[in-house]
């Protein structure tokens, strides 16, 4: 199976401009999440995709592989797609978050693992870990599964709604927090990113209810690896922390 991780890099960002570039104890975080999915033995082929030329030039400058993409992509999916085209061959693309610096490669291998199955055309992962606070937390994504494993709904907000019980909602129902990394068939990836927007995905600022809404399957991998993201300056702290 050949593997083709995606790492999209924007410069421009509302929460934290420029924040590929920033420095973590010598690297910059566009090296460390290079160097961290690197480890990945299941990965055939590791691309940045992005639409910058600084962070071009620093990809080019550790050794990694970089491609230019249009300034014009709405979402990550979109410039990786654009990637997709440009290549000859591949029957997996990952799209590997470019703001997670301590990217964990046995993660990334829980989600390629199940493309070994030919059912399987979109995955992505998702946690356990997940308390009150992350329930009423518009940024942490809740995602709600049927029997097999297949996505029914993600949404900002908890669900199921826990309004009517009488107690803690952890202790009554598997809530399950969506974790954004995500694996597509080559031929999957080019399709959806041809979808018209549906007012479902506007409504809750989320890409993947555009799939659902249109019928594809996301098959959900439960994990219990997770790493720090970073979102906000407030965030380097942490993964200063456990670098």
């Amino acid at each position: 199976m050949h593997v083709v991780g995606i790492i999209p890099a924007r410069f421009a960002s509302s929460r934290f401009p420029g924040k590929p570039l920033i420095d973590l104890k010598g690297k910059s975080m566009i090296q460390r999440v290079y160097e961290g999915a690197s480890k990945s033995d299941l990965i055939t082929e590791l691309i940045v995709a992005t639409d910058d030329e600084r962070i071009y030039s620093e990809v080019k400058r550790f050794g990694g592989k970089v491609v230019m993409t249009s300034q014009q992509h709405q979402t990550g999916t979109d410039r990786c797609a654009e990637v997709v085209n440009s290549i000859e061959f591949a029957d997996v693309v990952i799209n590997i978050q470019g703001d997670e610096p301590l990217v964990d490669f046995r993660q990334l291998n829980q989600l390629i693992e199940v493309f070994k199955s030919d059912e399987v055309d979109i995955a992505t992962l998702a946690s356990r870990n997940i308390n009150l606070e992350d329930l009423q937390n518009p940024n942490r994504i809740k995602v709600v599964l049927d029997n097999n494993n297949k996505a029914i709904y993600f949404s900002r907000s908890a669900v199921p709604n826990a309004a009517n019980l009488r107690e803690d909602p952890l202790n009554y129902y598997p809530y399950l927090r969506h974790i954004g990394l995500y694996g597509f068939r080559t031929n999957i990836i080019k399709e959806i990113t041809q979808l018209a927007p549906t007012l479902l995905e506007q409504t809750e600022s989320l890409e993947q209810l555009r799939w659902l809404y249109y019928g594809y399957a996301i098959h959900v991998v439960e994990t219990a690896i997770e790493t720090p993201n970073i979102d906000t300056p407030e965030d380097i702290s942490k993964v200063l922390e456990l670098l």
